[in-house]
């Protein structure tokens, strides 16, 4: 009896180290997905709808000839499983919130200062004021309270998005990966900064 409680003991921390390794892949290309759903739908581009929620996998009501280690594996470590689906979490109720914000701000007033070249997005997935003289001076104040919320929300949603993943250590990675999708989808005649941090006009 003892000898099959320590051969448990080792498949179970077997199991575990596996996870360790699971855990550490970071799907960049779901992520790039994502982004780009998430992005496109921000700037009202056509073709793009809110994202739909992610699916719950269930290897042992999906996959009936699963073996029982992976059931058990699903068992102990639920987000082990979930990092090896080709998928990143994007919508929950902030990530709707901060999307339906930043589609506003879009519509208004940093859609303007983008238009007009004051502001681009920077190379660390953010926006920034680029020529404060293209602002009348009367509306610089309320033009850097836009930018400021514009990247408060940003900061959010990059946080959010891994931790709705289970990894808040993706945060920089979701936000490299939205960083380039933004600057891939800015409209003609925006401004970005290459990785150099030099503004240059799409």
């Amino acid at each position: 009896m003892r000898k099959l409680a320590c051969l448990i003991l080792i498949m179970l921390a077997v199991l575990l180290v596996g996870c360790v390794t699971i855990n550490v892949y970071f799907p960049e290309a779901a992520a790039q997905k994502a982004a780009d759903q998430f992005i496109g739908n921000v700037l009202g581009q056509p073709g793009h709808a809110p994202a739909p929620a992610a699916q719950d996998n269930k290897p042992g009501s999906d996959n009936p000839g699963q073996p029982p280690s992976a059931m058990l594996l699903d068992l102990l470590v639920p987000a082990a499983y979930a990092a090896d689906t080709p998928n990143i979490r994007i919508q929950t109720s902030a990530t709707e919130a901060i999307r339906a914000r930043m589609h506003a701000r879009f519509q208004g007033a940093l859609g303007a200062l983008l238009d007009s070249g004051a502001a681009g997005f920077t190379h660390d997935g953010m926006v920034a004021m680029r020529d404060a003289a293209k602002v009348p001076l009367s509306q610089r104040a309320q033009a850097n309270v836009t930018l400021a919320d514009e990247n408060r929300d940003r900061s959010a949603l990059y946080r959010e998005v891994a931790n709705a993943n289970n990894h808040p250590e993706w945060e920089s990675q979701i936000r490299a990966t939205f960083a380039r999708v933004w600057i891939e989808k800015a409209r003609p005649g925006w401004y970005y900064q290459n990785a150099a941090g030099a503004w240059q006009k799409k």
